[in-house]
Formats: C-alpha cells, sequence, structure tokens
C-alpha cells in the first residue's frame, strides 16, 4: 500500500497515468476514498498524471488525533507534493476537498497550476450549519448506520437515488468500516471554515462546478466563490445532486477534461 510520511502523519496515495504528463490532484469529499474517483481516473489518465489520496484521518491514510484544520490539510498536500517530486499541478477537489483546494491555492500560489473546485463552499450559513450539526451529531455516537442514514438525502438527487437503490445496501456497509471519531475530527475542522474573504487572494485559472440539484452546498455557494476569484469560470451541471462526480460523471469529466486541456503545457 503505497504510503509516505508527511508532517508526521502517513498518507494513502495513489499515481495514475504518464510520468511525464501534467500532474492534477484529486481531494475527497469528507466521506469519499480514492476509490469514489473512479469515473475521472479513467478519463483523465489518458492525459495526465493523476493523483488521488486521502487525508489524514480519512480511509486508508492514518488517523492521527485531532483537531484538523482545512490549513493543516493544505499542508500535507503541499509536503505530499514535494515529497513526490511535483513541483506544480491542477489543483482540484469535491467538498471538503474542494474546500483544502481553495486553501492550497492560497498558501501555495507557486504549486498551483489550475484550481477546480467542486460541490464546496467558502463560508457556513445558518442552514448548512445546522446540517453540519446533524452529521456532528450522528459521528459522536460513532454510529457508521446513522451516519449513512444522516448524510444520504443531502448527497445525491431524486433521480440518482431512484435508479440506485440497487446499490445502496453495499454504500451502507461501507459507513460500517467508518473511523467515526477522524470523522468528527474532520467535520469539525469543516464547520470552522470561513475563507470567503481570502478567494481574492487566488490568481490560478479557476473551474467551479456544481449540481443544478445539490441541496446540500448549493449553487448559491458555488457562485459566492466564483463571484469572489478573478477570473474564474462556474459551470452548473443539470440534473446533478451534491456528488456530481459520480452522478453525472460524464458532464463532469468534460467540464473538467476542457478546462484542464486549456491550462495544460501537455498536448491532448
Amino acid at each position: 500500500m503505497p504510503l509516505t510520511h508527511v508532517n508526521n502523519v502517513d498518507l494513502y496515495y495513489e499515481l495514475h497515468g504518464p510520468e511525464d504528463a501534467d500532474v492534477i490532484v484529486l481531494s475527497n469529499g469528507i466521506f469519499m476514498s480514492t476509490a469514489s474517483w473512479g469515473y475521472q481516473i479513467a478519463t483523465l489518465k489518458q492525459h495526465f498524471r493523476v493523483l488521488v489520496y486521502d487525508c489524514r484521518g480519512m480511509w486508508q491514510s492514518e488517523h492521527p488525533a485531532g483537531p484538523y484544520s482545512m490549513e493543516q490539510h493544505a499542508d500535507d498536500l503541499a509536503a505530499l507534493l514535494q515529497g513526490l517530486g511535483i513541483e506544480k499541478a491542477h489543483i482540484a477537489g469535491i467538498s471538503y476537498g474542494g474546500e483544502i483546494s481553495m486553501v492550497f491555492a492560497v498558501k501555495y500560489p507557486k504549486m498551483t497550476r489550475s484550481l477546480i473546485v467542486s460541490s464546496s463552499v467558502s463560508h457556513i450559513e445558518p442552514l448548512l450549519h445546522a446540517i453540519g450539526e446533524s452529521w456532528q451529531n450522528a459521528l459522536a455516537r460513532q454510529d457508521g448506520g446513522l451516519v449513512f442514514s444522516v448524510t444520504l438525502p443531502y448527497n445525491f438527487s431524486e433521480q440518482w437515488l431512484q435508479a440506485n437503490q440497487a446499490i445502496l445496501p453495499n454504500t451502507r456497509a461501507r459507513y460500517d468500516q467508518l473511523d467515526c471519531v477522524s470523522g468528527l475530527a474532520l467535520m469539525n475542522a469543516f464547520m470552522e471554515f470561513n475563507f470567503t474573504d481570502q478567494l481574492h487572494h487566488i490568481i490560478a485559472p479557476t473551474l467551479v462546478l456544481v449540481g443544478e440539484q445539490d441541496i446540500l452546498k448549493t449553487p448559491h455557494y458555488a457562485h459566492i466563490i466564483a463571484d469572489n476569484i478573478p477570473g474564474a469560470e462556474l459551470v452548473e451541471i443539470p440534473d446533478a445532486g451534491h456528488a456530481v462526480c459520480l452522478e453525472k460523471p460524464g458532464a463532469f469529466n468534460s467540464a473538467l477534461l476542457g478546462f484542464l486541456l486549456k491550462h495544460s503545457e501537455v498536448a491532448a
């Protein structure tokens, strides 16, 4: 299992695609794993070197005691890239990973070739805060099944849930393996996130993606992010909820790949 030790923590990572291509980093949502990026890896590795990894506290990486922070995650990612000899990369993430990516782009502008932020927020308003508290409470119960039940309605659209009932038991079973202690530390870090006033410092070309039917981190937040990052592009993907990279991988990949190829030194 590929692990590297950075900032006093072992991080799990995978690299896919040609070694001489531009690197794109894909940072997970809070309960995602590297396997969640399967649709994206299959497409992107034809053009790019794809780095996927688990943050501290996630799945196959080490789960040190909290507290965690978005700044700490950004520092971990910078150390991971430096340890792998990667000087500059396209930095992408969804939800929690998108929030890490924004912090990274501000702290490490020379390492950021471009920025792709999906299904994310730059601050937390009252409704999202109330939802977040319910997730914290479920995690504090240390019951993966309860976490699954509380989070599921916010992660997917009605259409996706109707079409994918058969796979939900397997998805539910994965949550039995969730480390709720570190999950709570991750969730606590998110609940402290307040970054809108820093977005104007981002100088990298930026794409903001959001599912039109995202009821968790709604398009309202995507517009705030895009409006506050100079020159940012915004794409809303129809008929998609929060987990847009899983629900609509074709539309997601098309928008992502088109943007990346415009800002890449490696020909398609």
